[in-house]
């Protein structure tokens, strides 16, 4: 069963996200008997996110990181989030926190907002080299609900306290500080997105509705599209211009991705904000979405634009980047 879902780009996400869905509207008295089942299956949302963030802080050690890799860390991280975010917060700004066509500020900035960092670091290890798997860091970083609850909060779009977004960074503070100190929790942590998401998705789905699914999907797909477009292409500019790597330059493309804990976040932020709750459910239909379209499209176009520009020799293949890509999309 695992394997099955592993093979699937985002089915760790998608299929107990779509499963919560149907148990919340098909058989919605089954996850009310209380006790674990309730809080696991129904009320665990927050709790898992929170572990997920402890994982996260832990992966980020000095071994990914030095001066090599603080350029690349730092366009990638500048490309693919920060700028995306920042229109996203502009948007806002001008037409209000619901967004346009359907599509809200905050799902935006969940789909936007948060890369594949799996994904990046096995493109990375097949076509790349160590300043591009140092580049993982920025993943690491945006992953989550942080950059969502820092930019709503100080934009004005959200009504979020300052000890909310104090009380998001802690888990990942302590999983940073784990991390540093004992390498050992690091590789056993590591372990942990492919346990946590699935239950964490499925809590998640039992808050959407089938016809918020049907919509967000639809809109979800677009989107998806647009982040590997325009976040993978700023990332493409970046590495071309800035760092000046030439044929190699179409890895920044592997960047324009969506990560399964992009699920999350919409959940996280009206947690710390109630008056955004009813956006969480298109945007959370939306980002699992665009997790299935970002993590088959991104590595295709990446690796089109490689062989175009001739640092993939064409015609070439490899078992091992596909094999690595099955693995870590679900990241």
């Amino acid at each position: 069963m695992f394997k099955t879902l592993s093979k699937i780009p985002g089915g760790l996400v998608i299929v107990p996200l779509v499963l919560g869905v149907l148990a919340a509207n098909l058989i919605p008295d089954a996850l009310a008997i209380g006790s674990f089942t309730t809080a696991l299956f129904r009320d665990g949302t927050l709790v898992l996110i929170g572990l997920l963030i402890v994982s996260t802080g832990a992966q980020i050690t000095g071994s990914r990181t030095g001066a090599a890799a603080a350029g690349t860390t730092l366009v990638v991280l500048v490309a693919k989030t920060l700028v995306p975010i920042t229109l996203a917060v502009v948007l806002g700004l001008v037409v209000g926190i619901d967004g346009i066509l359907g599509v809200s500020v905050l799902g935006l900035i969940a789909v936007f907002g948060n890369s594949n960092g799996g994904l990046w670091l096995a493109f990375a290890s097949q076509y790349g080299d160590s300043r591009d798997r140092g580049a993982y860091i920025a993943s690491a970083l945006d992953d989550g609900p942080f950059l969502a609850l820092i930019f709503l909060g100080a934009s004005g779009l959200g009504d979020i306290p300052f000890l909310a977004i104090v009380a998001a960074i802690v888990p990942f503070i302590i999983g940073l500080i784990i991390g540093r100190l004992d390498r050992e929790w690091t590789q056993v942590l590591a372990e942990v997105p492919s346990i946590v998401i699935p239950f964490m998705s499925f809590s998640v789905g039992t808050g959407i509705s089938f016809l918020t699914v049907l919509t967000g999907g639809l809109t979800g797909v677009i989107m998806g599209v647009l982040v590997v477009a325009f976040t993978g292409g700023l990332t493409y500019l970046g590495y071309r211009h800035v760092l000046k790597r030439g044929n190699q330059s179409g890895i920044g493309f592997s960047a324009g991705t969506t990560a399964g804990n992009a699920v999350a976040v919409p959940a996280a932020v009206a947690a710390a904000d109630p008056s955004l709750e009813h956006l969480v459910g298109a945007a959370t239909a939306q980002a699992a979405t665009a997790v299935l379209v970002t993590a088959v499209l991104a590595p295709l176009t990446a690796g089109w634009v490689m062989r175009r520009q001739g640092g993939i020799a064409k015609g070439s293949s490899s078992k091992e980047f596909r094999a690595a890509v099955a693995d870590t999309v679900n990241d």
